[in-house]
């Protein structure tokens, strides 16, 4: 209860420092929503003030960041600059979609990262060592983006086995179909993403497995006569599996970031195409409710996976 409490209350100040970093970077980048409507002749300059007074632009910085951070508190994100409507009913509208690909990502990360890493440091200088090293190499130096354009070009234009792109070919019709055809048109995009995630994590654990096969309580296991599955069983998942949940949780952000760029080559309604949208067009109480929401998510992830750890190593203090 002293570990949730006192990531509770981290949670707390870091969602305040966040907020107050990205309110200023908004307020500091060029141009605005409403540069565009200065420049059309139709529109006068006190109807601009007009618009800047119902969204509270005209008060002074300081004053629109307290406006602001109160009502986020609750969950009130304002209204779109672009369509008129709550930015709070836009993001819960998206939210679940990207929510969905993130968790099934990190969950297929985790399971390939464990087997691969650990398989081939058992095989240790063996062809499948070696063609593990090799495969996370490629995964970790290459771009989601360029490897999520060569898979639409390879698999969706090229050999047309996978949709080019969207969540649906067919009606909503709450049938058996409907969600199989829903399934099969998220493979491309999460295989994108987690063979862009499992790189570094399968190389971390396959340099993990290495040390502990050297530590003594393995030589002394063996020589008790346990077999391979017990070792692994009893002595390798268990010294792995802290490490592995404190590198997963420090990845949150990056694969929470990176459904922006998927989200938009894959023409994907979620949060991350939703972010892109809203930024090209300076709708800036999106932009911030999105920045909001996912660093809220991003430390909701790490304080789990700290309570993870918690219960697999009572000794753990959250440091």
């Amino acid at each position: 209860m002293k570990l949730f409490l006192n990531k509770l209350l981290y949670l707390i100040i870091m969602l305040f420092i966040i907020s107050l970093i990205s309110f200023l970077a908004i307020n500091l980048a060029p141009n605005s929503f409403f540069a565009s409507g200065a420049l059309n002749p139709n529109i006068t300059e006190e109807s601009i003030a007009q618009l800047k007074a119902i969204y509270g632009l005209d008060k002074p910085l300081y004053m629109q960041f307290y406006s602001w951070f109160i009502a986020i508190l609750q969950f009130d994100f304002g209204i779109s600059f672009a369509s008129g409507s709550m930015v709070k009913d836009e993001i819960l509208t998206r939210m679940p979609i990207t929510l969905i690909i993130n968790i099934i990502s990190m969950l297929f990360i985790f399971v390939l990262s464990l087997y691969l890493g650990i398989k081939a440091a058992l095989n240790k200088n063996s062809f499948f060592d070696k063609f593990v090293g090799q495969l996370s190499l490629i995964s970790f130096s290459m771009p989601s983006f360029y490897l999520a354009l060569l898979g639409v070009l390879v698999f969706s234009i090229t050999y047309e086995v996978l949709p080019i792109a969207g969540l649906h070919s067919i009606p909503d019709d709450g049938s058996l179909n409907y969600y199989l055809d829903y399934a099969w048109h998220l493979i491309l995009p999460i295989t994108i993403i987690v063979f862009g995630g499992i790189g570094s994590l399968t190389l971390y654990i396959r340099s993990l497995t290495i040390e502990i096969l050297k530590s003594d309580y393995i030589f002394f296991a063996r020589s008790r006569g346990l077999s391979n599955k017990q070792i692994l069983r009893y002595y390798i998942l268990p010294n792995l599996y802290p490490p592995v949940i404190t590198l997963l949780g420090l990845s949150l952000p990056g694969i929470i970031g990176g459904s922006v760029i998927l989200e938009t080559i894959f023409s994907i309604d979620g949060m991350g195409l939703l972010f892109f949208q809203s930024a090209l067009s300076h709708d800036y109480p999106v932009i911030m409710g999105i920045l909001i929401i996912g660093a809220f998510l991003t430390l909701i992830g790490n304080m789990i996976a700290d309570l993870v750890l918690l219960n697999l190593n009572p000794n753990y203090d959250g440091k």
